[in-house]
């Protein structure tokens, strides 16, 4: 998915800037930048590292001298492309880091081509999306011009950050389909991805950025420069799985937001257990509220390793994924002996993950292993971030079994996402043959949007319903 961090004040913003940056680590694996601003030599310092064996800090640590007197700067962690991009334009000097998911990216690329413009930054041989939307931008007449005509033309999303010689810009997805916040403390303000950016940097929220909402920021205040639109499609996974808990979104805390659907969850099931566990660590809010919903208690049967692998480091490399997510969960051997346990984690995917973990479970001594999973079943991949878009269809374990069932995947997948239809409860049924799980159920996308507390319409829901697909 990715993150970003945008600061300016009236002093260096170097360590804001780096730390900032740093607190969107969990959104992303691949690319790390920043850029800074110094207004008095009236230049630009931009720095890229690769983060796929290693994490942020120790990447820019050894760098942080080169923006010593920047008192504006942006900064991102990236799951695709290299960034931040600086270009020269007739708009001025400026740039950019973007969280984007371009469907129509091949197509844009060929047009902007024809029409005499080049791109100079390649990943993996393919076009850097992030110079595209930059030469989006550059067509235009001004810079609201030129987002608006990324608005216009890109199929998918995109947020971004403009660090220019007058301020910092912030756009925000015309669906608002990842989120922008604005923050405040003497004599600076920040926009970011992630408000677990502030807490430790002294900001207050200030302002959630709107769906289309523009507005540029100087130490000294807020400009907004374009309106945001009425209609919203906020991805409902970041409070499932994205978030930071710390973190909220148009007010609404991603802790919270767990805790809530667990207790709703847990409130409905009468299982015979003899406690709850969380899977660290998105599955330890919603695991604390089906404790209380379900009263019983909570023990930590499964511990996350945090001394070598803090906070969400993932290997952008498959096989490397499966080793860490054995390598960095230890079992608690003296809480699983002969134990009922039920376990609550943010979703299923694969699904591998989740067997090898049970399988675990059960050989440490558990007498039986119930999950229960955050939000529904994943039935489509998401065309607007970077989740299960990145995974073909047959990589998601409904679609597997849907198609053993139907022989042909995309058969009836209305019928499978219908909660407690014939089709759906032998899916489920299915998934927990597959993964040997005593029992499992999911969450209902009702108690998901109510637990969450914006109205259905305001929440992208695609990934569970397919609703959403015709949105750009």
């Amino acid at each position: 998915m990715g993150g970003f961090f945008g600061t300016i004040s009236l002093q260096d913003c170097t360590a804001d800037l780096f730390y900032g940056t740093d607190y969107n680590s969990h959104l992303g694996t691949r690319r790390g930048g920043m850029a800074g601003y110094n207004s008095e030599t009236n230049a630009f310092t931009r720095s890229i590292h690769n983060l796929e064996s290693s994490y942020f800090r120790t990447k820019f640590e050894p760098t942080l001298g080169k923006f010593q007197g920047c008192r504006a700067g942006i900064g991102v962690i990236s799951d695709t492309d290299a960034q931040p991009l600086i270009i020269n334009s007739h708009l001025g000097r400026f740039a950019i880091v973007t969280v984007a998911k371009i469907q129509n990216l091949d197509e844009l690329a060929t047009q902007l081509l024809h029409e005499g413009m080049h791109f100079a930054e390649l990943s993996s041989g393919k076009t850097n999306p992030t110079e595209l939307i930059s030469l989006l931008i550059i067509q235009g007449k001004d810079f609201v011009d030129g987002i608006e005509n990324v608005y216009r033309h890109i199929e998918g999303s995109c947020s971004m950050l403009l660090l220019t010689e007058d301020g910092i810009i912030a756009a925000r997805d015309k669906w608002g389909r990842t989120p922008i916040v604005i923050g405040k403390k003497d004599g600076a303000y920040a926009a970011t991805s992630e408000t677990t950016s502030f807490v430790n940097l002294d900001y207050s929220i200030e302002h959630f950025v709107g769906p289309g909402e523009i507005v540029r920021l100087r130490h000294d205040g807020i400009e907004q420069m374009r309106q945001p639109e009425e209609e919203m499609q906020i991805c409902s996974f970041l409070w499932v799985y994205y978030g930071f808990p710390t973190s909220t979104y148009e007010g609404r805390n991603v802790e919270d937001v767990r805790y809530q659907m667990g207790k709703m969850m847990g409130s409905e099931d009468d299982t015979a257990v003899d406690c709850v566990c969380g899977i660290p660590d998105s599955g330890v809010g919603m695991a604390l509220g089906y404790a209380d919903g379900m009263q019983r208690p909570y023990q930590r049967a499964i511990s996350k390793y945090t001394p070598t692998w803090p906070r969400s480091f993932t290997p952008a490399n498959q096989e490397m994924r499966n080793l860490v997510a054995k390598m960095k969960l230890i079992a608690n051997r003296a809480l699983l002996q002969d134990k009922r346990l039920l376990f609550c984690d943010d979703s299923i995917v694969r699904g591998t993950q989740l067997r090898d973990n049970v399988k675990v479970l059960f050989d440490d001594g558990a007498k039986e292993v119930h999950m229960r999973i955050a939000c529904p079943p994943l039935i489509y991949g998401c065309p607007f971030i970077g989740f299960t878009s990145s995974k073909s269809n047959m990589e998601l374990i409904t679609r597997r079994i849907i198609k053993d069932f139907e022989g042909d995947e995309n058969k009836n997948l209305e019928k499978y996402a219908q909660t407690d239809s014939p089709e759906y409860q032998r899916m489920v049924e299915e998934i927990r043959r597959q993964l040997n799980l005593t029992t499992l159920k999911f969450n209902k996308l009702e108690t998901l949007v109510k637990a969450i507390g914006l109205p259905k319409c305001k929440l992208c829901t695609h990934c569970f319903d397919g609703t959403g697909c015709c949105k750009h």
